[in-house]
């Protein structure tokens, strides 16, 4: 059986598993990303658990690749570049750290391409050729796929739909500009907004009973089960603004679909509903009604090793 090594490194924790070619993960384990100041430890340490993983597989099992998603990773270069949240800084050539302890192809991309393929492969967008999957985490991930193909554009960077200014001088956001659309459509995003507006309204509200610093999207996504209006609205902004960032992106690549994927897509019709009205209310009229708006279908806890290894098979 044709195995894929599915790796994706997060800021706190680097997650791997083996994966078949239906998505069925027959091994995976976990590392602390931050636990070395040396990046080649960090490699060594990673090298070594999968090395166990592999050990323990009976001749049956033909490993085919390694698959990286991580943060600012580079396709072309197989290189992760000035990632703000990794402690290891400027440019990393993990591609070529991985190699000095493995044999297998190594393929690099940034976490949100790999989520795409992963969509691809064994997913909602298994079959199609035009699409996007956007990625509502503690920032906004996304990646495009266009004819069958991701596109990287000339640098390996293209995509980054989360740094499209939606609001002209509006929240400061980490890469340095303003108004940028992960500053309101995503976990961080719609804890901002609950703030702002937890300062302006008269609205009773179940979330005036926390400290700021103890709300999160978790309890705002509580609070809008039981019917509270500031979370109510909150989940409305949220989807005003990333529908009109979604019907300017349908403009670009007339994709058939756009996925939802993340800890804030898991809030259901209370982000989907919203947005998907939104997206239609700005939506050029000749692709009115022509893009669905869908959910994810390799939610959980196995998705970014799932959407890593699709690396695997979508250069096999």
């Amino acid at each position: 059986m044709d195995l894929a090594i599915g790796i994706d490194i997060g800021g706190t924790n680097t997650v791997f598993g083996l994966v078949d070619r239906e998505g069925n993960c027959i091994a995976e384990g976990s590392i602390k990303t931050d636990r070395h100041e040396d990046v080649k430890e960090f490699v060594k340490e990673l090298s070594d658990e999968l090395n166990k993983i592999i050990a323990g597989l009976d001749n049956e099992f033909d490993i085919k690749g390694i698959g990286i998603g991580a943060p600012n990773g580079n396709y072309f270069k197989g290189t992760v570049e000035f990632a703000p949240n990794l402690r290891w800084k400027g440019v990393i050539n993990f591609a070529e750290l991985f190699k000095e302890h493995f044999s297998f192809p190594v393929i690099l991309t940034n976490d949100a391409n790999a989520a795409a393929i992963g969509e691809m492969i064994y997913g909602a967008a298994k079959g199609m050729k035009d699409f996007v999957i956007v990625t509502l985490g503690t920032g906004l991930g996304s990646g495009f796929v266009a004819n069958g193909e991701m596109i990287y554009g000339h640098d390996g960077f293209a995509g980054e739909l989360g740094h499209t200014i939606v609001f002209h001088d509006g929240r400061q956001c980490g890469c340095g500009r303003k108004g940028c659309l992960e500053q309101y459509a995503s976990a961080t995003g719609i804890v901002k907004t609950v703030l702002e507006m937890l300062e302006s309204t008269e609205e009773d509200s179940i979330l005036k009973n926390y400290k700021p610093e103890e709300i999160t999207s978790k309890l705002i996504y509580e609070a809008v089960q039981q019917g509270d209006i500031v979370a109510m609205e909150a989940f409305d902004f949220t989807g005003r603004v990333l529908g009109f960032a979604l019907a300017n992106t349908v403009a670009l690549t007339s994709p058939e679909a756009i996925i939802l994927f993340g800890g804030l897509a898991l809030a259901g019709e209370y982000i989907f509903k919203p947005t998907k009205m939104y997206m239609e209310y700005y939506m050029l009229n000749i692709f009115k009604n022509k893009v669905k708006l869908l959910p994810s279908k390799i939610v959980g806890k196995n998705a970014a090793v799932l959407g890593a290894s699709a690396l695997v098979w979508k250069n096999s």
